[in-house]
């Protein structure tokens, strides 16, 4: 085979064979296929798109360049849940516990901020000594004897995935449905997981801007995880406003914790809840999402999920009972009345970045200790002087204009938005679910709604 014939025909829109995708990912894995090659690939793949059976096909030519996690056969169900990104997300913090106390065990492969988003890995490195460079058999070893482990990907996982995002970074390639598939699902699947949910986020503060671009990458993520044997399931969920009161990352810590302790915000806890119940009924674990919401419920009421958080943290090095330092807060208030019609939530999220929570560059370092806090939520009715926000951080000034450009106050009533997410303090919370937040889902066992030549194209 010739890499510039395969090139040509993706350019002009023919359907790749497995063995011509193989081919190609093999090679560039093994330096065979330079990265010139490789980057016109992916600008093909970007143009034209791929079908579901090609995108398979790629994810699992990714996967099997590397490693995969192994796992005795002692009737244990392992699984795992992947966010597309979101301002104020930061529910994987509390679903791994929560599902380790289901009886489920949690492998999960995390990364860093992306743009404006924050990551998992820099809000757990707020935890002094907390580790999230674990090796294969440390991740393996402690998701066996704590239940649950949060660490970074190590680069005997999916190597192909690593070289060909470097590319697709400097390449404009990244917002391609295909590639975004094969890159998070090799990753996912090298955990040899039996069951997977998926947060696709759309709005404001999310990769995916509207909820149709969600659904399409939604659909194709679940369609290559069921092809490769993992139950996999989706929810489609509003990204409109932060998620939570709290955006950085030790503030976000210290609201994770608050939730496994039974309290936080309730669309956090709702949205976490919504999640572990999908992935234990995929998994077997659950009959029906009620029974396995009533599980979660229960458990995130007795305390016992922050117990289990505690042993993954001694675990990863770090110390649960050592208080999280966070800079001194300062509120912004509102300097004209109305109705809060709108939020910019990315540029909450580029205005953390301004205050150091988050990386203009590869390398930088990041200030755990600011963020912000948001008091006040789509639809609310504000007065001059009402609180907006509290910013986290000794130079507070330095992003005052950023998020009040960030928050629309309107005062024509058309401008009123749908209910957005609801807060209940931790003495209030109740059983209640709100699922505002949540806008679709995609079940594992739902025939895809979208032809392969829809699956081609690209939202951007």
């Amino acid at each position: 085979m010739l890499p510039a014939s395969l090139i040509a025909a993706k350019r002009d829109q023919q359907e790749l064979t497995d063995a011509e995708i193989g081919f190609f990912v093999q090679g560039f894995a093994a330096g065979s296929i330079p990265d010139y090659q490789m980057s016109a690939m992916a600008m093909a793949i970007y143009l034209n798109g791929m079908t579901p059976r090609e995108v398979a096909t790629l994810t699992a030519e990714m996967l099997r360049s590397g490693s995969q996690l192994k796992w005795p056969c002692d009737g244990i169900k392992r699984v795992d849940k992947h966010s597309t990104g979101g301002i104020g997300d930061k529910t994987s913090l509390i679903l791994a516990p929560l599902l380790a106390e289901c009886g489920v065990q949690v492998p999960m492969l995390s990364g860093r901020g992306l743009g404006a988003t924050g990551g998992t890995l820099d809000k757990l490195e707020s935890i002094a000594g907390f580790r999230t460079n674990l090796s294969l058999a440390e991740m393996t070893q402690l998701t066996q004897s704590v239940g649950c482990v949060i660490t970074g990907a190590s680069s005997e996982l999916a190597p192909a995935d690593r070289k060909l995002y470097a590319l697709r970074d400097v390449t404009a390639t990244v917002p391609s449905i295909p590639l975004i598939t094969g890159s998070i699902m090799s990753k996912k699947l090298a955990e040899s997981i039996d069951a997977l949910v998926l947060d696709v986020k759309f709005g404001s503060g999310a990769f995916m801007k509207t909820r149709e671009q969600a659904t399409l990458l939604a659909h194709s993520l679940v369609d290559t995880g069921n092809r490769m044997g993992v139950r996999t399931t989706a929810l489609i969920t509003d990204m409109n406003q932060p998620l939570g009161r709290m955006c950085g990352n030790a503030v976000e810590v210290i609201e994770s914790i608050d939730v496994l302790r039974g309290g936080g915000p309730n669309d956090v806890r709702s949205l976490t809840i919504e999640l572990c119940a999908d992935v234990l009924v995929s998994a077997d674990v659950e009959c029906d999402p009620p029974s396995a919401r009533r599980r979660c419920e229960n458990l995130l009421a007795s305390g016992k999920p922050y117990e289990r958080w505690c042993r993954m943290v001694r675990a990863q090095g770090g110390k649960p009972e050592a208080a999280l330092q966070v800079a001194p807060g300062s509120v912004l208030s509102a300097d004209r009345p109305g109705i809060v019609s709108a939020i910019d939530t990315e540029a909450l999220g580029l205005a953390i970045i301004a205050l150091g929570g988050g990386r203009r560059k590869m390398g930088d370092a990041i200030d755990h200790s600011v963020g912000l806090e948001m008091l006040v939520r789509l639809g609310e009715v504000v007065r001059i002087g009402d609180p907006l926000v509290q910013v986290y951080s000794k130079q507070p000034d330095r992003v005052a204009n950023m998020i009040r450009q960030a928050i629309t106050i309107s005062t024509t009533p058309e401008s009123i938005p749908q209910p957005g997410h609801e807060y209940r303090s931790n003495e209030s919370h109740g059983p209640d679910i709100d699922m505002s937040v949540v806008h679709g889902r995609i079940p594992c066992n739902a025939e895809s709604s979208h032809s392969d030549h829809e699956y081609a194209q690209d939202p951007a």
